[in-house]
């Protein structure tokens, strides 16, 4: 691999290492979601440091060039976190609907409560039906 093509990998990648622990400690990153891009630099760093075990992995899957192994593998984790973020959608959609039939039910609950208490009184509650 040319020098200057090495440089550049070498800072994109401690780049993007910096920048994910940044986004870390202040919160805007979880540390769950974060090994998984730790690990996506790891191997742009590997990679960038070591051409010639990107040569053996090229060879391994029947490439032709290292590019194009970048690019699988750079399309194998694309599809692998909008797989793992369709689970985490799915995940919070029914936990969603959980949560409001869970708040309909105390919604009900606490009007029938309220009748009771201002039927008790003898007045009529605000925004009663």
């Amino acid at each position: 691999m040319p020098i200057r093509n090495q440089i550049v990998a070498l800072l994109i990648g401690f780049g993007m290492f910096f920048l994910i622990i940044e986004l870390v400690r202040r919160r805007k990153l979880r540390e769950e979601y974060s090994w998984l891009w730790l690990m996506t630099v790891s191997v742009i760093l590997i990679f960038a440091l070591w051409f010639d075990f990107l040569k053996w992995v090229t060879s391994l899957i029947g490439a032709i060039a290292p590019s194009s192994t970048i690019f699988m593998f750079a399309f194998l984790f694309l599809i692998f976190i909008s797989l793992h973020f369709s689970v985490v959608i799915s995940r919070l959609t029914d936990r969603n609907r959980e949560l409001a039939q869970q708040f309909a039910l105390l919604e009900l609950e606490y009007r029938e409560i309220r009748k009771k208490v201002d039927s008790s009184h003898g007045k009529q509650s605000p925004g009663a039906d």
